[in-house]
């Protein structure tokens, strides 16, 4: 199998799982016991908050440690909003194309009275500065931009909108559960305020994640319970993911450089080879995207097919976002940079790894055209294309 859908999830580096079996094995306590197998484990888990925010550029008493990307996104824009209520100031900018975590959120503050402004992204998939700054109001208490587009992998100016953001005097808060890891982020460089993040997308385990909040902002409690991180995450820590998560993200840091390059050689590769084929269309900025992904839409055909069929020929790849897989509506990422439903609906994201090899590359071109040629070969919607009933669009 050429597994092709990190964006999803990655496979557990070796270096992670022995962490995280060594903890279960050998340091099971409580961290919150006050006898030495409950301190050890603290130590453990103080020890993976320090590695964390070596590797952002933060202190390290300004990690949370969560359950994954989405709680913390959550926890952000809820407290930043409340953050905001406080003072009179109900209103959000953030993007057309965020996470569904971020997005969800933005309706439920909606329905308590808050006011978002959700910015357009543009055919290539970036969010302008400039835009950002002129949507920014006196009653403005938030601006949440992800970091990196998890569809179509775009990468967006933080570091210009975080500093917009600070020099208005706004809370800035990104998820950045595509980017850690794989690009670098420096949260002080970046001017970022708040940062979410998720293990399992740099080859940590499912289920961790963590919460950047820069000192001196008040966290709001999604979870109430006991004192843990610092009492605003109640239930006790999973020591032994967090671990393996900390390992795993120092280890992505250390290797960063060499991997990227590796990465944009093959996804340059797939880009120019998925080009080939008539009637189709990369989907985003063609450079300022993550080293690993390729998004593209074919016309005449369905995703769902396509993946199908790619399949069967040893290939995991992905139409859009993980959590929305499930959905027969077309991508809101793709509806969003301008794609038609027709089109949005022929939709490809490979997102590969950093142990992908020359040769499987071209076995995914080959098998992407052979794929595409086939669905096309008995599809009534490219019949009406090619005997010029319909208009192509790309």
């Amino acid at each position: 199998m050429i597994y092709a859908d990190n964006a999803a999830t990655t496979k557990m580096s070796e270096a992670a799982v022995n962490r995280m079996f060594s903890v279960i094995n050998e340091n099971f306590g409580n961290p919150s016991s006050l006898y030495s197998l409950g301190q050890r484990a603290k130590e453990i888990l103080e020890s993976a908050r320090e590695d964390v925010a070596k590797v952002i550029n933060a202190r390290a008493k300004e990690i949370y440690f969560t359950s994954g990307g989405s709680e913390a996104d959550n926890q952000a824009i809820i407290s930043a909003a409340k953050i905001g209520e406080k003072k009179g100031k109900k209103h959000i900018i953030s993007s057309a194309f965020e996470h569904h975590a971020v997005l969800h959120t933005l309706k439920k503050l909606e329905r308590e009275g808050f006011e978002v402004t959700l910015l357009n992204v543009h055919e290539n998939g970036l969010v302008v500065p400039e835009e950002v700054a002129s949507a920014i109001r006196e009653d403005t208490c938030l601006v949440t931009i992800m970091f990196a587009n998890n569809e179509i992998g775009t990468i967006q100016p933080i570091r210009e909108i975080g500093k917009i953001c600070r020099e208005k005097g706004v809370l800035f808060h990104t998820d950045a559960v595509q980017a850690i890891g794989h690009i670098p982020v420096d949260v002080e460089a970046d001017n970022i305020d708040m940062l979410s993040a998720s293990g399992h997308k740099f080859h940590g385990p499912k289920g961790t994640g963590f919460l950047y909040v820069k000192k001196g902002i008040r966290l709001l409690n999604l979870i109430e319970g006991g004192a843990q991180e610092r009492g605003k995450r109640a239930g006790t820590e999973n020591v032994p993911g967090i671990a393996a998560m900390a390992v795993a993200l120092k280890e992505a840091a250390e290797k960063m450089e060499v991997n990227a390059a590796h990465l944009e050689r093959n996804r340059n590769r797939l880009i120019e080879g998925l080009k080939e084929i008539p009637h189709s269309a990369i989907n985003g900025d063609e450079t300022k995207r993550l080293p690993g992904n390729v998004n593209f839409c074919f016309e005449g055909i369905e995703g769902e097919s396509l993946l199908l069929l790619l399949d069967d020929k040893g290939i995991a790849a992905s139409s859009g976002s993980a959590c929305t897989s499930g959905s027969l509506d077309p991508s809101h990422v793709l509806l969003a940079i301008g794609r038609v439903h027709d089109v949005a609906h022929g939709s490809l994201r490979l997102s590969i790894g950093e142990d992908i090899t020359e040769k499987e590359v071209e076995t995914i071109i080959k098998s992407v055209k052979e794929v595409v040629e086939y669905l096309r070969g008995f599809s009534p919607i490219w019949r009406d294309l090619t005997s010029g009933k319909k208009q192509f669009i790309l």
